[in-house]
């Protein structure tokens, strides 16, 4: 009898140290080769309740996709060009997208994939950037042909024409008021090569001033939350913040070695995310206050082309020309899941 006393007391006694070493399970990310796109991401965007995502792709197709699940919803077609940027209204139930060298912008229904309307063009070849306003009652657009165009969504007439003077718009954006709008563009002349900032009151069409030109080309621009800043990304590699009171630089964010494709506040204004191509391939997450990174997303084997936060800043997701979609967590920079090739 002692000895089984003894016998329990050990085995009770050596227990903890075992239960105290036992290892959690590793959790892979989730790896979705299925119904992905067969051509280059070109956009990425989250719902506004963030329950679901868009990605827009060079094989002129968007896909709705389950952001818990990674499951494919849909499929919307309709482009006959690759469609470069996808944007959800801000009450989710509708889409609006630019066919690139179809020259067509488009409206489509997310619960049908039906196509509302196609917004009138007669001037711009190429679409390359589209935003609703913050409202949802308005649409902007800009391409090539040195000008952006804004639209009624309701009705789908054309209120006006917003010109720049250096050749080609690449990226278009709303204030978070709906009051003002801003387009980067730049030259299609490599002899000499340069790229600005245009920025606009969105009801009368007067400029509100006019920015540095930069020597390197200009790919995505923002405003943050409250609209006092706006920021852009170069193709020097460099981020750079504007104070929209004064039209000043007030931090310039160095780190990507690659120009960047893509640049974004998070929803808070606290954070800033960014996609870079040439050789580095990389996603970045940047203190906005103090300029300093705070990780890097790695893992794409091509150009990062779009980034987003969800609603709540607390995922991200990034699309490639390796025709991957790759969902993460903002706080800890794990992987969640891979969308297509990895």
């Amino acid at each position: 009898m002692k000895k089984h006393i003894f016998i329990i007391i050990i085995i009770f006694t050596i227990l903890p140290f075992y239960t105290c070493k036992t290892v959690e399970p590793v959790i892979e990310p989730e790896i979705i080769p299925v119904a992905v796109h067969t051509s280059h991401i070109l956009s990425v965007t989250f719902s506004p309740d963030g329950s679901k995502f868009a990605s827009s792709s060079g094989d002129r197709s968007i896909k709705l996709w389950d952001t818990a699940s990674g499951k494919l919803i849909r499929t919307i077609t309709g482009h006959t060009s690759g469609v470069n940027s996808v944007k959800f209204s801000p009450d989710g139930k509708q889409l609006v997208s630019s066919g690139s060298y179809d020259r067509t912008v488009r409206l489509w229904d997310v619960d049908t994939g039906g196509e509302i309307r196609s917004f009138p063009n007669h001037h711009i070849n190429l679409i390359n950037s589209v935003a609703f306003s913050p409202d949802g009652r308005q649409v902007l657009a800009g391409g090539s042909e040195n000008m952006a165009k804004l639209w009624d969504t309701n009705t789908g007439r054309e209120i006006r024409t917003f010109y720049g003077d250096l050749g080609m718009i690449t990226s278009v954006a709303f204030s978070p008021d709906g009051r003002q709008i801003v387009f980067t563009e730049q030259s299609n002349s490599t002899n000499n090569f340069s790229a600005t900032i245009r920025h606009f009151e969105t009801a009368t069409g007067r400029e509100i001033r006019t920015y540095p030109r930069y020597r390197e080309g200009i790919y995505s621009v923002n405003f943050n939350h409250d609209g006092t800043l706006i920021l852009f990304g170069s193709g020097d590699g460099s981020i750079k913040i504007i104070d929209v009171s004064t039209g000043r630089e007030t931090r310039t964010l160095t780190g990507h070695t690659g120009w960047i494709n893509s640049v974004v506040f998070s929803p808070d204004g606290s954070q800033i995310l960014s996609g870079s191509g040439g050789t580095e391939n990389s996603v970045k997450l940047w203190n906005a206050t103090t300029g300093r990174e705070i990780r890097t997303f790695s893992g794409h084997s091509g150009w990062v082309i779009s980034v987003c936060f969800n609603p709540e800043g607390s995922q991200i997701i990034s699309g490639s020309r390796d025709v991957s979609i790759r969902q993460w967590e903002t706080q800890t920079g794990n992987l969640i899941r891979v969308i297509g090739r990895d």
